[in-house]
């Protein structure tokens, strides 16, 4: 209570949370229900990619609806711990795996750097565990805090390509960034190396991996 006027109001809430037993504090009964399963045995859309588990049902739509010859816009609105991420990391990965060749195949946009780079080391780890995609694909994290040199110059177990220098050298499959960055991306002189192999049809996938809503500086962007 902020408002100094309720100073009665205050203390009475101050004797009620000081008197024994007076709050309930449990246990408490969590009734979430569990996510659908995809049918047993149902076939994976996938040519390059296998999952160590059977798919959540709106996982399966969502490989469904992202691959093949015309992937079609999908949003994905589920709850915490439902994977999420897994519901477009697959599909981009076998489509890049699939098609060979030079230029950005999949952007993929985050809000916040801390979850670009944590992302990133999922990228990185799922590309390094599979037969079907080590060596194929390449991945690339370019925002603000990455370096212009010094940075991770090709893919490892946990870290993507971050050197700035090799990115504009050799675009990487996969561009992880945020918006302000796409905007320098798409503007600044210096970069424009990194879409000279993009040809119509490239750019496959462009991800929006959380959407919020933001206003000030921060929203126009």
């Amino acid at each position: 209570l902020r408002d100094d006027a309720l100073d009665e109001g205050r203390a009475a809430i101050d004797d009620l949370l000081a008197r024994p037993n007076a709050v309930f504090r449990g246990p408490y009964l969590s009734v979430g229900l569990p996510f659908l399963q995809s049918t047993e045995g149902e076939a994976l859309p996938f040519s390059h990619v296998s999952l160590p588990y059977p798919p959540y049902r709106h996982q399966l739509r969502a490989f469904q609806r992202l691959t093949g010859a015309a992937p079609q816009p999908t949003l994905v609105a589920t709850g915490t711990g439902s994977g999420k991420t897994e519901c477009f990391l697959y599909p981009v990965l076998d489509h890049v795996a699939a098609n060979p060749g030079r230029g950005v195949k999949a952007l993929v946009i985050y809000p916040m750097n801390a979850l670009a780079q944590d992302q990133a080391r999922r990228f990185a780890e799922e590309v390094h565990a599979q037969d079907g995609l080590r060596g194929k694909v390449r991945v690339g994290l370019y925002t603000g805090d990455t370096g212009k040199s010094g940075g991770a110059r090709r893919m490892g177990e946990h870290e993507v390509i971050t050197d700035r220098a090799v990115l504009q050298a050799d675009p990487p499959d996969v561009l992880l960034t945020n918006y302000k960055m796409l905007d320098f991306l798409l503007i600044r002189p210096r970069d424009q190396r990194l879409w000279r192999y993009n040809e119509p049809g490239t750019l496959r996938y462009l991800v929006v991996d959380e959407l919020h809503t933001f206003d000030g500086a921060q929203g126009t962007d």
